[in-house]
Parts: structure tokens; sequence; C-alpha cells
């Protein structure tokens, strides 16, 4: 069992509009610096999105600091089939924890959603589910990063 995380992003823009800027990798880089990751890189490759990234673990307290050490590498990989959706996988490479989930599009009066459902699990005995919340937590404020950066982003034209 995991933690579920289920978020809705809004677009003021098409679907079409709203695909072309979640693979491309320009957009995924500008998404990586305002979440000041200690580095990073997105590339895309046949509508494959590959974001390769390390976070510092400062932040988190210090029974979760001990399973990742000072800094986190957190590996996602959106394969995108069509515009309108997403098999998403999220690792955490040499630690015990990964996300795994959906990616959806729909559009509706020129606005589009972008629906984000995933599981987040993390196998450690006693802490598991206390990590997989603060996990959760982390993909939330990043969703929320990555939509304010897409708005914008849109907004550019």
């Amino acid at each position: 069992m995991g933690k579920r995380v289920t978020r809705e992003l809004t677009y003021d823009a098409s679907i079409g509009e709203v695909a072309a800027m979640l693979t491309d990798p320009a957009f995924r880089e500008r998404v990586l610096e305002r979440l000041k990751v200690v580095r990073g890189h997105a590339t895309v490759e046949d509508g494959v999105v590959t974001i390769d990234q390390v976070q510092s673990a400062s932040s988190l307290p210090s029974f979760a600091t001990r399973l990742v050490g000072d800094e986190i590498r957190i590996v996602q990989v959106e394969s995108w089939r069509t515009p309108e959706r997403a098999d998403v996988e999220v690792t955490i490479p040499g630690k015990p924890g990964a996300m795994s989930g959906t990616a959806t599009l729909t559009e509706s009066g020129g606005r589009t959603t972008e629906r984000i459902e995933m599981e987040v699990t993390v196998r450690v005995p006693l802490v598991g589910g206390k990590i997989e919340g603060l996990v959760a937590d982390m993909l939330g404020k990043a969703l929320d990063k990555e939509h304010e950066t897409g708005v914008e982003w849109l907004a550019r034209g």
C-alpha cells in the first residue's frame, strides 16, 4: 500500500499547446531552475520525457536524511504515448522508494486540465509511511511550481 497523490492543474491553453510545453526540454529545464535543484537536466526523445535531478535533503527531517543522505537523486520518466496521456515513473536510484501513475490532459472551452495521479511507495520498516507522506508533500510542491512556471510559459506565447 502506498500514498496516493492526485492533482489537477489547469491552463488557459489548448491541449496541443499544453502537450507541446510538457514535452519541451527547455520548459522542463526552466522548471528545474525554479525548483532550485542542486543539479539536473531534462531530455525528450520520441515522446519520452526524462528528468534527472538532484535535490538537497536539508529540509527533510533527520530520520529521512539518515535514509537518503545530504542529497537525493530523482529520475522521472514520462512516456507520452498520445498528446493526452502519459505513464509516469519516478525512481530514487539506490533507495527503497518510487512513484508511479499517469498524467492525462483534457480540454474544455479552450482550457486544458492536467490530472496527475501517482502512488508513492517507500519500503522501509516502521518509517515508510512517514516518508511516503514527506515524498507526497514534496511532489505536491514540485507540481505547484511546475504549474506556476507553465502558466507563465504559456502566457509568453
